[in-house]
């Protein structure tokens, strides 16, 4: 690529800064060199002097090179480039001032959380039934699941003595040891007190309030094909994880009105971050809304 002569000028100083300031390997000097030759004939298509960029010129090159396709580890290279080489030109004062300082990689879109809805969930635990104390057991679990939005480690972990069904929470040790106590309704109360009445009497070691048929704790795996098998028996055709029950736990509180930082609290995280990525589902929800129900949508 042909770049003009000042781009050229700057371009060389900064390649023969790293051949013998730097010493840094063949490969490396390639792959600066391919990296800033795209940079600036960017901008001398876009007739931008490399030397009066700002932040956000910088930022929208790293955006145009995200939606072209290139992958977020490649992104991070030309970051890497970029301040390098503004580096080098402000200590070589041909620069006052650094415009890749703060300069931040321009996240992929996160994917919405896959849920179930309202009419699923109830198929799910229809199809499960309460016929056979297995069935009993997994109901409970299911509806236990999405009263709390539990993780399928913190389901599985719940002890015997963390859950009051008279006043209807339960106590969950989630991530990094971090006790939270979070409500549950009626539905999952009187699951778990169906479940109770026909729990097999375990070793004292076994303080879970969850059993396997060999009257140990449940395992994660062991709830996972258990949930599988009961999707399929419902007839849902998407695929159905435990952390999809978690997911429409959230996704139903938002879409109904509930406070964000109630949701955050009762999911666990520790960052009001990660739970906004449900106010999302709730505008897509309102979406499908308007384009069924709304006349000229």
């Amino acid at each position: 690529m042909e770049l003009p002569k000042e781009s050229h000028e700057l371009l060389e100083a900064f390649l023969q800064h790293l051949r013998v300031d730097r010493a840094v390997s063949p490969r490396t000097l390639i792959n600066y060199s391919i990296e800033l030759v795209t940079y600036l004939g960017h901008l001398s298509k876009a007739a931008k002097n490399p030397l009066k960029v700002t932040r956000e010129d910088l930022t929208e090159y790293l955006w145009q090179r995200r939606s072209g396709g290139v992958q977020p580890a490649s992104i991070a290279r030309y970051m890497a480039s970029l301040r390098s080489f503004y580096r080098f030109l402000l200590s070589e004062e041909t620069l006052s001032s650094d415009p890749s300082t703060l300069l931040r990689s321009p996240r992929k879109a996160e994917k919405l959380p896959r849920y179930l809805t309202v009419e699923e969930v109830s198929r799910l635990l229809t199809a499960v039934g309460t016929f056979k104390s297995r069935n009993i057991r997994l109901r409970a679990m299911l509806e236990l699941m999405y009263a709390a939005g539990l993780r399928v480690s913190e389901l599985t972990g719940v002890r015997l003595d963390a859950i009051d069904l008279k006043v209807g929470y339960v106590r969950v040790l989630g991530k990094g040891g971090k006790e939270r106590v979070v409500p549950i309704g009626e539905r999952a109360r009187l699951a778990v007190q169906g479940y109770l009445g026909q729990r097999p009497e375990t070793p004292a070691s076994v303080k879970t309030l969850f059993v396997s048929d060999r009257k140990r704790a449940m395992s994660p795996v062991q709830f996972w094909r258990l949930i599988r098998m009961a999707a399929k028996k419902a007839g849902i055709q998407k695929t159905v994880s435990p952390h999809t029950l978690r997911h429409s736990f959230a996704s139903h509180l938002v879409q109904n009105g509930a406070d964000l930082r109630a949701v955050q609290e009762m999911l666990g995280h520790s960052s009001i971050a990660t739970t906004q990525i449900y106010t999302h589902v709730g505008q897509s929800h309102l979406q499908e809304a308007h384009k069924k129900f709304h006349p000229r949508s």
